[in-house]
C-alpha cells in the first residue's frame, strides 16, 4: 500500500481514552458518544439495572451486577468519516495499573469531572499518566444540571491541582436547575437544553453575541445578567482556545454538559474531532516519536483478556497498531520471543462481539486469539524492533494467599490462575517460605481479589479461599543483587521470574535499606536488556 493512501488512513482515525473519578459520568458519556456514532440504538444507563440494561462495553458478569466498569474494552465506530477507537477504561481505582497501561494505547484522553466534585484523587492520578505520556487532555464537566462548584473555582482547581491551563470553549447559561444551556465561544451558538426525559435538545439558535436581545427575550433577568458577566471575564480573562498549547499539553480545552442527559454530548463530539490529535506521536525512548506512515509495520501489547465470550473460550492480546499496516496472516518479529510469528486470528471487539480484521491502519486496536504467544509489553514488527517506552508496572499494596478448596478443581485453578495472571489485573508470586508454597497474590485493592476469585468461580469452576498477608509494600531487585538478599528477608518471585522483597511498613523496608545498602530495591520489575 502506497504511503498516500496509509496517510489517508491515519488522516481519518481518532485513538482516544475516557479517565474520570468512579462515579464521575465516564460509562455513560462513553454510551452516548456511541449513540451518536451509531454504534448502539438504545444508550441505557449502566445502574438501570432493573431494565437489564448495562454499558455496552461492560460484559463481565460482575460489571453488569454493580454498575461498575472493572475492565478496559476497546470499541471502534465511524462518525462523520472519522473512526474513533475508543478505550474504554476501568473507572474504579482498584484497577488503576490496567488503566495505566491501557492509556498507552491512547493519542489524546478525555478527562470527565463531576460539576459539583471537580477534581478528585482518581482523576490526579490518571491526569499524571497522561501527563507523563504526553498525552493531551480534553475536559468535560459533567452533570451541569445538578448542584455545581462555582465555575470559576472549578476552572481555578483544574490549574492549580493538576498544573493545567483551563480554557472553556464553550459556556453554560445557568447552572443546576436553572441550567438552559451552552453557548459555542467561537461560533455564536447557543445551544438549548430541554428538562425532559431522555434530555432531547431544543433547537438552538445563533446569536450576535452574548448581548444579543434573544437571551433578554427568553430567559430569567438574574440569568441573563450572570452570564454576561461570566461571558466578559473568560474572554477578556482566559482567551480563546489555542490548538497547539492543547497539543503540547499546556492547556486543557472545556467543555459542560449533561450526560445522562444526553445534552452537550454532540457539540462536544464535533469539537473533539477538530482538536484531538491522530496517531501520529508514539513516543520512543530516545524522546523521538514513530512514524506511523513510513516505517515499517508495528504494534504492541497493552492488554491480554480471558474468556471474553463463553462460546468461544479463548484468550485475547489487544494491540495498539503503532506503524505500517496490519494484514491478517501477516508475518511479524516477536521482541520477547525472538521469534517470527504469524497474524491470522484477528478480531476487532463490540463488548462481547467480535468481526474479523482484514485491515488495520495505525490507531487501531484489534484483538488476537492468543494461544500464550503474547504478553502484556510485546512488540511486533515486520522491521527491526522499535524502541517503544516500556508499559507501567506498579508495586502491589495488599497481598494474600489463594487456594483452592476441592482438590478435584486443582487442574482448572492453576489453569485459571496463571491465565488471569497474565491479563495483568494482579500479580502472582511464589515463594518457598512464605505461605507454605500456596500461590500468593498481589493487588493495588481488595476488590482487584473479589473479581479474581469471582471470575476463578465463573470461568474456570473453581472454589477459592483467601487469606490476607500483613504485608504492604513490595519492591523488585535486580538478578545480580539476589546472592547478598538475606535469608530471613521476605523474598518472592513474580509470574516472569523477577525477584521481590515484602515488607510490612514503609518503616521496615527503610531498616532493610539501611542494613542492606548494596541492594537496590525498584518500585517496578527489572527491564529486560
Amino acid at each position: 500500500m502506497s504511503p498516500e493512501s496509509i496517510e489517508k488512513e491515519v488522516n481519518r482515525r481518532k485513538t482516544f481514552a475516557i479517565i474520570a473519578h468512579p462515579d464521575a459520568g465516564k460509562t455513560t458519556l462513553t454510551e452516548k458518544l456511541l449513540l451518536y456514532g451509531g454504534a448502539i440504538q438504545l444508550a441505557g444507563a449502566v445502574k438501570a439495572k432493573k431494565e437489564g440494561k448495562s454499558a455496552t462495553s461492560d460484559w463481565m458478569a460482575m460489571e453488569k451486577e454493580r454498575g461498575i466498569s472493572i475492565t478496559s474494552a476497546a470499541l471502534q465506530f465511524e462518525y462523520k468519516n472519522n473512526i474513533l477507537n475508543l478505550l474504554d477504561t476501568p473507572g474504579h481505582e482498584d484497577f488503576s495499573e490496567d488503566t495505566y497501561r491501557t492509556l498507552m494505547a491512547a493519542d489524546t484522553a478525555v478527562m470527565v469531572l463531576d460539576a459539583g466534585k471537580g477534581v478528585e484523587p482518581q482523576t490526579i492520578k490518571l491526569f499524571r499518566v497522561c501527563r507523563d505520556r504526553g498525552i493531551p487532555i480534553i475536559t468535560f464537566i459533567n452533570k451541569m444540571d445538578r448542584p455545581t462548584k462555582d465555575l470559576y473555582a472549578l476552572l481555578d482547581e483544574i490549574e492549580k491541582v493538576l498544573g493545567i491551563k483551563a480554557v472553556p470553549d464553550v459556556w453554560p447559561l445557568g447552572t443546576g436547575f436553572d441550567f438552559k444551556g451552552v453557548y459555542d465561544l467561537r461560533d455564536k451558538q447557543l445551544y438549548l437544553f430541554d428538562r425532559t426525559p431522555g434530555g432531547k435538545q431544543k433547537a438552538g439558535f445563533r446569536m450576535s453575541g452574548p448581548n444579543d436581545q434573544n437571551l433578554d427575550d427568553q430567559f430569567d433577568e438574574e440569568i441573563v445578567k450572570a452570564f454576561r458577566e461570566q461571558i466578559d471575564l473568560v474572554e477578556n480573562g482566559i482567551g480563546q482556545v489555542d490548538k497547539n498549547s492543547f497539543l503540547l499539553g499546556k492547556e486543557t480545552p472545556v467543555y459542560f454538559g449533561s450526560a445522562v442527559n444526553n445534552f452537550g454530548i454532540e457539540l462536544f463530539l464535533n469539537k473533539f474531532l477538530e482538536l484531538a490529535p491522530g496517531p501520529d506521536h508514539i513516543p520512543l525512548r530516545d524522546g523521538n516519536y514513530l512514524d506511523p506512515i513510513n516505517a515499517p509495520f508495528s504494534a504492541f501489547v497493552f492488554k491480554v483478556q480471558a474468556n471474553m465470550n463463553k462460546a468461544h473460550r479463548d484468550r485475547i492480546a489487544f494491540l495498539r497498531i503503532c506503524s505500517g499496516v496490519f494484514e491478517r496472516g501477516l508475518n511479524v518479529n516477536h521482541n520477547r520471543l525472538d521469534k517470527p510469528v504469524k497474524l491470522s486470528s484477528s478480531f476487532a471487539f463490540f463488548g462481547q462481539d467480535r468481526n474479523t480484521v482484514d485491515l488495520a491502519y495505525p490507531g487501531d486496536i484489534i484483538g488476537l486469539v492468543n494461544p500464550g504467544t503474547f504478553k502484556i509489553g510485546d512488540v511486533l514488527s515486520t522491521g527491526n524492533t522499535p524502541p517503544l517506552r516500556p508499559l507501567p508496572s506498579f508495586a502491589p499494596e495488599l497481598f494474600a494467599t489463594i487456594s483452592c478448596k476441592d482438590t478435584l478443581q486443582l487442574k482448572s485453578f492453576k489453569k485459571g490462575l496463571d491465565q488471569l495472571a497474565e491479563e495483568g489485573i494482579l500479580h502472582l508470586f511464589t515463594s518457598r517460605t512464605i505461605g507454605g508454597g500456596v500461590p500468593i497474590i498481589g493487588a493495588m485493592g481488595k476488590l482487584q481479589f473479589e473479581v479474581f476469585q469471582r471470575r476463578l468461580k465463573d470461568e474456570y469452576g473453581a472454589d477459592t479461599s483467601i487469606n490476607i498477608l500483613p504485608y504492604g509494600i513490595s519492591r523488585w531487585v535486580k538478578k545480580e543483587d539476589r546472592s547478598k538478599i538475606p535469608s530471613n528477608a521476605n523474598l518472592v518471585e513474580d509470574l516472569f521470574g523477577n525477584m521481590a522483597l515484602l515488607f510490612d511498613t514503609e518503616w521496615d523496608m527503610n531498616y532493610f535499606h539501611k542494613n542492606n545498602e548494596g541492594i537496590e530495591l525498584l518500585d517496578n520489575p527489572p527491564l529486560e536488556e
